[in-house]
């Protein structure tokens, strides 16, 4: 009885929401209607407004050794648990992502259960910041940040955005978390890389912004990441609990200065970073698996989101949390106690652990339960619930979420996401990026681009079998383009400790021989370790090329940094971002999702495409053992 009345007194306070509140019949103001909607609201129903929660998986019984089921339709019990919990928003990820119809089916089948039990339309968010970080299986992957840098054009980010934003309006998704704005001036992040716009604060601020309004344009809720700056660690989040050791005054001249200028733009959100910051926020907890004292991150940090974000910088937005199931919490804080610190901060969304199971669901259900009985204990500051709400239903009412009562799927809507998630348009805008980003960074004794002829074989070894698609792929478009002569053909092969030998072998006897390194963390660059052995393997590639009077080209396909490590390539081609590809997409031109850059790549080293991309960042020299050093071997050449 109490949800439907809940769910009466939300139909009867949207009417008015448009109109920013009521008056009475002698003139005098009533309260805002958000503060009516708010006041009217459970504690319980306003905690859950703040949570993001996460569907990835189902399984019934988390002890089975049954895998679990991709949640891509809703059960009857996962419906009837979104009927029950009235979340703020839906988090989407791969695993609920299988073609167009489906996605569009699966969204609107959420918010009805949703609504069935008197909640309020959920802000439907993903992760689509383009390139690696593509959670769509379908439709436009589109380009990394960094590979937008290096077209040297920020109308190139405002494109990439804008083709993102077109792509989730047509699923029903409101919300993505991007644009990335963190600065990358460390070498050996591993986390954010080619995820970051560059290395220098201004550049980072210039291309944030444009892809934040190529978001914009198309009414799409951004939220900026990850605050206050992911992009000087050695440490993933995910993985471990990272530690920036800079003054404020070091933070404000470099890595806050992006976050500043997108939010002076009008950025709606910002995700907190699960960071350390000790020179900042000096508290400290006792980690539960180590007993240590940690300090406690961003995330929870009344003085870095309350005092610099709100009070310095003046945002007034969404503050939400990265993923509270990352490592960096998830085996340093007690959950509870990460909620009740990040809310009482000054968090307004909670982005809660991951749903694979049944299990999970109820100990969602069990966060929630405990929230309630912290806030009523008042270990949680009510206030800041309240403050909390208040900002996510003004967020939606701005974009027009709160007046939406039906979410039935029509045949028109499915011919329209259908035919626009991955549309020729939209893929020409990813791949004329990508053409434009390739940086030819070094081309001696022109060994630059290939002197195929007819019938000849040009064997593509691959440092990653995760790319080895690509050769074909790329002899498709090349096809496609007029550019292969006729019988030319690409083979590729993988160097592996097993296959080292054999590409060896192969690389002698080929016509012509593209060398694709593809380095994802700074192990990659030593071939002392086990995922950088291909390096080695590489260069010995080059010698027996120059041994028989042929010319070498190496084309780095991720981290650009891996450059430095062939220093007797001919030639060296950056494209900053590579997607998986083992087999060819269905259709070269539509059908799967694929990343654009390392095909485009491959076109270019026979001609087709020609490379006139700028460097977006610094690029160390190495030692004698492959580590980085603070010299730099090419200088960025984007201002």
């Amino acid at each position: 009885m109490k949800k439907r009345l809940f769910g009466i007194l939300c139909a009867i306070l949207v009417l008015a929401l448009f109109c920013g509140g009521f008056a009475f019949a002698d003139g005098t103001a009533q309260p805002d209607a958000i503060e009516t909607l708010v006041a009217g609201m459970s504690l319980r129903d306003k905690l859950a407004q703040m949570m993001f929660f996460c569907p990835r998986a189902w399984k019934e019984d988390a002890s089975s050794d049954a895998p679990a089921e991709n949640i891509q339709v809703l059960n009857d019990y996962t419906r009837r648990y979104l009927a029950d919990h009235r979340f703020g928003g839906i988090l989407l990820y791969g695993e609920n992502c299988a073609d167009a119809e489906q996605l569009l089916r699966l969204v609107a089948d959420m918010q009805s259960a949703n609504q069935s039990g008197g909640g309020l339309p959920m802000l439907m968010a993903i992760d689509q910041e383009g390139g690696t970080v593509s959670r769509l299986s379908f439709g436009t992957a589109g380009t990394g940040n960094m590979t937008i840098t290096a077209t040297g054009d920020p109308e190139n980010a405002r494109a990439m955005g804008r083709v993102f934003g077109e792509e989730l309006a047509l699923l029903g998704i409101d919300t993505d978390f991007a644009p990335v704005v963190d600065v990358n001036d460390n070498p050996a992040n591993p986390v954010i890389g080619v995820r970051a716009f560059g290395d220098e604060a201004d550049v980072v601020s210039k291309y944030g912004c444009a892809f934040m309004e190529g978001l914009h344009d198309v009414k799409t809720i951004v939220s900026l990441k990850h605050f206050p700056g992911h992009g000087n660690t050695d440490i993933d989040s995910h993985t471990g609990l990272p530690l920036v050791d800079r003054t404020l005054d070091e933070l404000m001249a470099k890595e806050l200065v992006p976050f500043q200028a997108a939010i002076d733009a009008g950025a709606d959100m910002v995700m907190t970073a699960h960071i350390q910051y000790p020179q900042v926020e000096k508290q400290t907890y006792t980690s539960i698996t180590s007993g240590e004292e940690v300090y406690i991150p961003a995330t929870m940090s009344k003085v870095i989101l309350n005092d610099i974000l709100r009070e310095r910088m003046g945002f007034d937005g969404i503050i939400v949390t990265d993923a509270l199931e990352m490592k960096s919490i998830w085996d340093n804080y007690a959950i509870d106690d990460a909620i009740a610190m990040a809310i009482n901060a000054g968090v307004d969304m909670l982005i809660m652990p991951a749903v694979r199971d049944k299990a999970m669901m109820e100990q969602i259900d069990g966060m929630l339960t405990r929230a309630v009985e912290n806030t009523e204990a008042g270990v949680i500051d009510a206030a800041k619930i309240n403050e909390g709400v208040t900002r996510i239903l003004s967020l939606k009412r701005e974009y027009g979420l709160l007046d939406r009562t039906d979410f039935a799927v029509t045949d028109e809507a499915v011919a329209a996401a259908v035919a626009g998630c991955g549309s020729a348009e939209h893929r020409q805008v990813a791949w004329d990026i990508a053409c434009k980003a390739l940086t030819l960074l070094k081309n001696e004794n022109d060994a630059f681009p290939l002197n195929v002829k007819p019938g000849e074989e040009t064997l593509v070894l691959f440092t990653a079998a995760s790319r080895v698609g690509a050769a074909e792929l790329s002899q498709k478009l090349l096809e496609d383009m007029n550019a292969l002569p006729e019988g030319a053909r690409l083979v590729g092969m993988t160097i592996e400790p097993d296959t080292a030998e054999a590409c060896l072998e192969a690389a002698k006897t080929a016509d012509h021989v593209l060398l694709v390194s593809r380095a994802w963390t700074l192990d990659c660059i030593d071939p002392s370790t086990e995922d950088g052995f291909p390096v080695g393997v590489v260069n010995q590639v080059i010698d027996a090329l120059h041994e028989a009077g042929k010319g070498a080209i190496v084309i780095s396909c991720q981290l650009p940094y891996d450059a430095a490590c062939y220093p007797e390539a001919d030639a060296i081609l950056l494209t900053y971002g590579s997607g998986p590809m083992k087999t060819v997409p269905a259709e070269s031109g539509a059908g799967s999702a694929w990343v654009p850059d390392l095909p485009a790549g491959i076109c270019a080293a026979f001609g087709a495409v020609q490379p006139q991309g700028l460097l977006p960042v610094d690029l160390p020299e190495l030692d004698e053992n492959n580590h980085l050093t603070a010299q730099t071997l090419y200088a960025r050449q984007v201002e």
